[in-house]
C-alpha cells in the first residue's frame, strides 16, 4: 500500500491546484520620497509600518530617504507610500559617488543628489551612459598643446 499512497498522494498534489510556497528573501528597500516637516516625516514612517514583512523603518529627512527592511516586494513598498502618503516616490537612484566610473556622464551627475552621491547608471537609458564628448573650443585648446600637432607651442 506504500506505494499507491505515495503515487495518489503525487496526483492528487499535482491536480489540487495548490502552488508550493516559497519564502520572499530579507530585502532593505530605499525610497526617495520628499520630506518637509516632522509631520511628513511621521506620515511615511507610519505608512509602511504596518505592512506585512516589514521588520524596521528608518527616515532620513535630511536625505529624504526612507528605509524598509523586511520580508517585502520593493515596488509593493513604493506602490504602498504614494497611495498612503499621496507624495511622488521612487526607489532611491542614487549611489556613492566613488562606484561610478564617469560621474559627470551626462545623466548621471544631479543637483539634486545629496552630497556624495551621483544618479545610479543602471537606470537610466542606455543613449546617455556613453562618455561626455568636448567641445570644439576645448578641443582646440587641447590639441593646440599636443605633440602630434606640429604648429604646437614649443614652450611645452
Amino acid at each position: 500500500m506504500g506505494v499507491l499512497d505515495h503515487i495518489s498522494d503525487l496526483c492528487s498534489s499535482s491536480f489540487s491546484g495548490r502552488r508550493k510556497f516559497r519564502p520572499k528573501e530579507l530585502e532593505t528597500v530605499e525610497i526617495k520620497v520628499r520630506i518637509d516637516c516632522e509631520g511628513c516625516e511621521r506620515k511615511v514612517k507610519r505608512s509602511v509600518e504596518g505592512m506585512k514583512g516589514v521588520t524596521q523603518v528608518e527616515v532620513d529627512p535630511k536625505q529624504n530617504k526612507l528605509t524598509v527592511i523586511g520580508y517585502v516586494n520593493p515596488e509593493k513598498v513604493v506602490r504602498r507610500v504614494r497611495w498612503r502618503t499621496g507624495k511622488k516616490a521612487e526607489l532611491w537612484p542614487y549611489v556613492p559617488y566613488d562606484t561610478v566610473p564617469h560621474p559627470y556622464v551626462p545623466g548621471v551627475y544631479d543637483k539634486k543628489a545629496p552630497p556624495g552621491y551621483v544618479r545610479n547608471v543602471e537606470f537610466l537609458p542606455q543613449q546617455t551612459t556613453a562618455l561626455a564628448r568636448a567641445s570644439s573650443t576645448e578641443e582646440k585648446v587641447s590639441t593646440a598643446f599636443s605633440d602630434e600637432n606640429p604648429n604646437s607651442c614649443s614652450v611645452m
